[in-house]
């Protein structure tokens, strides 16, 4: 028997194979569990684990243990996991947080904000690499994120490197028809929804420029409710990822042990009518991971059950899309 969800302060009880319940306004949601969350388990045993456990997908990051971006025949390696995929019947969303990938010495290196034009060309290739991918995949979307603002680098030429290095990712995005879902990561350049909002506008608002929307950083830092921060995203939502987090600490915590009331977010998130994959995001939890992982889904069927039973007050003090109230380019 798997292990039961962790009691909860606003959830009922669900058993683990109850399937995930519509949402007030909106489909039912599909939850996934993020492979940095399983690397101790061989990809292959990933994906079998989830199956059994009945996530609807995944967000596979891809990293030297789980499908190497740059190791040989990427291509034929990526068709045989989506061969698996398919017989597992498992959605994917591509991601790009892997620690080390890149760089063995340096955690996220380099990033598009590098000051040497060819370690962000690495990082720019790394990108473009995970939108074919992605299209070989059948992915929802590409997930990725700015990096944090070289020291010395004052921002408004950050801005323009992050702007200028999205430029060929995007192209190459636009051409896969495969979504870009930039992350807002608490303490980077691109670290609230203000700051995607001022990309896209640098931009010129490009069709394949989406976001990713982690729940945990919303709480974190944005001054808005994870709730709030769901519709006022809504119009640019390509993937979602989700964890319990504390106000003011940027650490991804299971659920139950952190400060977020789910119910509320997961009612928001549905009435959008997202269609994509809501992927569970522990990477500190590898240690666990078959456990997290048993635990997650029963607690978040319960939550979307909650959600659809007493989904609360609709929000209507700001329109769907409107950018949240954060200081214009905050990096708080």
């Amino acid at each position: 028997m798997s292990p039961q969800p962790p009691a909860a302060r606003h959830l009922p009880a669900a058993p683990r194979t109850a399937a995930p319940a519509p949402g007030p306004g909106g489909p039912p949601l599909r939850f996934g569990y993020g492979t940095n969350g399983l690397t101790d388990l061989r990809l292959d045993d990933a994906l079998e684990l989830l199956a059994d456990l009945g996530y609807d997908g995944l967000g596979l990051t891809l990293d030297h243990m789980h499908l190497d971006p740059l190791a040989p025949d990427l291509g034929a390696r990526t068709r045989r996991v989506a061969h698996r995929l398919a017989r597992l019947g498992l959605d994917v969303t591509v991601e790009t947080g892997a620690r080390y990938v890149l760089d063995p010495r340096h955690k996220h290196g380099p990033t598009l904000l590098d000051p040497d034009p060819e370690a962000r060309a690495r990082r720019v290739d790394l990108l473009i690499r995970a939108v074919r991918v992605a299209a070989d995949l059948g992915a929802h979307a590409v997930h990725c994120f700015s990096g944090i603002t070289p020291a010395g680098t004052d921002e408004d030429t950050a801005w323009q490197r992050l702007a200028d290095s999205l430029a060929p990712v995007l192209d190459a995005a636009a051409g896969a028809g495969v979504p870009l879902a930039v992350e807002p990561e608490p303490g980077q350049l691109l670290a609230t929804l203000a700051d995607f909002h001022r990309l896209r506008r640098t931009l010129g608002d490009p069709e394949p420029l989406g976001l990713t929307l982690d729940i945990g950083h919303c709480q974190c830092l944005e001054p808005l409710p994870p709730a709030d921060c769901v519709r006022a995203a809504a119009p640019w939502l390509r993937h979602v990822q989700i964890e319990d987090m504390r106000r003011g600490v940027h650490e991804h915590l299971p659920f139950g042990d952190g400060e977020i009331d789910f119910p509320p977010v997961l009612a928001a998130l549905a009435a959008t009518g997202y269609r994509g994959l809501t992927v569970v995001e522990l990477p500190r939890h590898s240690h666990a991971g078959p456990q997290q992982a048993a635990r997650s889904l029963p607690f978040l069927r319960a939550a979307a059950t909650a959600a659809s039973v007493s989904p609360g007050t609709p929000h209507t003090a700001r329109p769907l899309g409107e950018p949240p109230a954060t200081p214009e380019g905050s990096t708080a």
